[in-house]
């Protein structure tokens, strides 16, 4: 543990920072994996209302820090070129 007033302060700091950015990432995973799921069953209807509520969510972790600017990035670049195969597959 910590000796120094401040130091004592940038732990609790951290403790909060933690606690944010963890319930920030569960809440991502858990849209992301909704997402795919829909994918994976090929449900059009699902995966067009689920694509936006993830980016949407996707871009507030980033605003918050709790996940790099590139990763969101990357993470919107997959799902979207997924969907889309899924789209394209199904209307052919």
């Amino acid at each position: 543990m910590a000796n120094h007033k401040s130091a004592i302060q940038q732990w609790r700091t951290s403790l909060r920072r933690r606690a944010n950015n963890k319930k920030a990432m569960s809440l991502l995973r858990t849209e992301i994996k909704k997402l795919r799921a829909a994918i994976a069953e090929k449900d059009k209807d699902k995966t067009k209302e689920l694509l936006p509520r993830t980016f949407s969510l996707i871009d507030r972790s980033v605003k918050k820090g709790a996940i790099h600017k590139s990763t969101g990035n990357r993470y919107k670049s997959r799902l979207a070129s997924q969907v889309e195969v899924l789209i394209s597959a199904s209307s052919k």
